[in-house]
């Protein structure tokens, strides 16, 4: 590649990578889908990852689409779901094309409710559903009555009483400081969120004790947010994460990759220098612990939006911050600190806000670049759960996987082609 390729390469990524650790995620509000997130329609189901036809969507999101349907009233059992689909009566959208994100199937219908974060220094938003819990969930592609009355409850009671809490923050509440602290208390925040769990439900139980609601409503509340695993504060972590990733997004000539995301069916990303064009190829299967009774042959492969956070420096790319997910994905103390390393090779620079205790408090690999991963033949690894392919059975295991490189080719050719336009127009002027 040309020298003033490189230059120009390079100025746009320190300008990219800058607004990403500038980024100022701040949460400030939480309304219905319908009400706050740009675009969305009264017939639209939100997913994760890149676009994706009805006929190629895999298990866990096609089941989790017929629990939105089946939440919102549209059918009355999984069979009517076809007919409304061949009709076009209900849209599909990743959620990545609405500024939002969405956890495993990523699910989001018009009447959910979703947080709302607000990117202080560049005045971006970013959407995500507020966390519907363990077990059966939309998420994990289920749709028993278990997970309508979960998401009933959650519509008359959780989602207008955090309107209501995140109000007492008078400046809205910032999410960095909590991810930060989480890091060096064992979270990589993606597959582990104890830590920051428990920093935000003391913020958040401080904000409930001040509003005029009964004791067993802060209990219910209290008792939900902090449920199996302590793992509530994931999808407001991940609109933060897609806060700060679209603060460095559309900056002319940047190789830095904005989006990484899968549908279970392909691994998607987006490039900061190419907007809103995707780049595809298929999803691979997660390598991780089952729980009993539970394998390989029925594992659907890799899903969510999740991946947000190793865009930004987080999950894997903050492994070695988290003992417990190094035991879950099989990696020792030794590995999971030169997968780290090698993260290195294809990203920017160091985060500063993320540091990691044990590796001398170094700033987690941050900013990967399109051109380094392709350079190198490194792609970015993350951790993930692993949802069944069987309806109605949810989270089955989690694990780790590299990312497949063919999403990345693809890119690069569009990147050249489009850079080289570019400067030829800008040695015209």
């Amino acid at each position: 590649m040309d020298i003033t390729f490189r230059d120009h390469i390079e100025r746009a990524n320190q300008l990219a990578f800058q607004r990403l650790l500038e980024a100022d995620p701040i949460w400030v509000n939480v309304g219905r889908a319908i009400d706050v997130i740009p675009g969305m329609t009264k017939n639209m189901i939100l997913h994760a990852g890149p676009p994706i036809e009805w006929e190629r969507m895999c298990p866990t999101l096609k089941n989790g689409m017929i629990g939105g349907a089946l939440y919102e009233g549209w059918i009355k059992n999984p069979e009517q779901m076809e007919e409304l689909v061949h009709r076009g009566e209900i849209l599909f959208h990743p959620c990545h094309d609405h500024d939002a994100v969405g956890s495993m199937a990523g699910i989001t219908t018009p009447s959910m409710w979703v947080y709302v974060v607000e990117e202080r220094r560049r005045g971006g938003r970013a959407y995500s559903g507020v966390y519907e819990g363990r077990g059966k969930t939309l998420a994990f592609g289920c749709y028993e009555q278990e997970t309508i009355d979960r998401l009933r409850w959650m519509d008359k009671n959780l989602g207008p009483i955090l309107r209501r809490v995140v109000g007492t923050f008078k400046e809205g509440l910032p999410l960095k400081p909590i991810l930060a602290k989480a890091v060096h208390m064992g979270d990589e925040c993606h597959n582990r969120y104890v830590a920051s769990t428990l920093w935000f439900v003391d913020l958040l139980i401080k904000g409930l004790l001040s509003l005029d609601i009964s004791n067993a409503q802060i209990e219910a509340i209290y008792r939900f947010m902090t449920g199996e695993h302590y793992n509530s504060f994931l999808t407001l972590s991940m609109a933060g994460c897609k806060a700060m990733a679209e603060a460095f997004h559309h900056v002319l000539g940047s190789s830095m990759v904005t989006v990484m995301a899968r549908n279970g069916t392909d691994f998607g990303i987006k490039i900061s220098g190419l907007g809103e064009k995707w780049f595809t190829s298929p999803a691979k299967k997660v390598e991780g612990l089952y729980y009993p009774g539970h394998g390989d042959n029925e594992a659907n492969p890799d899903i969510g939006d999740s991946t947000i956070t190793e865009t930004v420096g987080l999950g894997g790319f903050a492994l070695v911050a988290a003992p417990a997910t190094m035991q879950i994905v099989g990696k020792s103390l030794e590995e999971a600190i030169m997968l780290v390393q090698e993260m290195r090779e294809i990203t920017i620079g160091e985060n500063e806000t993320f540091t990691l205790p044990y590796m001398d408090f170094q700033g987690t690999p941050t900013g990967i670049d399109l051109l380094k991963v392709v350079e190198t033949n490194i792609t970015p690894v993350c951790v993930t759960a692993i949802a069944s392919t069987l309806p109605n059975t949810g989270m089955i295991g989690a694990g780790f996987v590299r990312q497949p490189m063919g999403a990345f080719h693809e890119a690069l050719k569009t990147f050249v082609a489009e850079l080289k336009r570019n400067m030829d127009k800008e040695k015209d002027l």
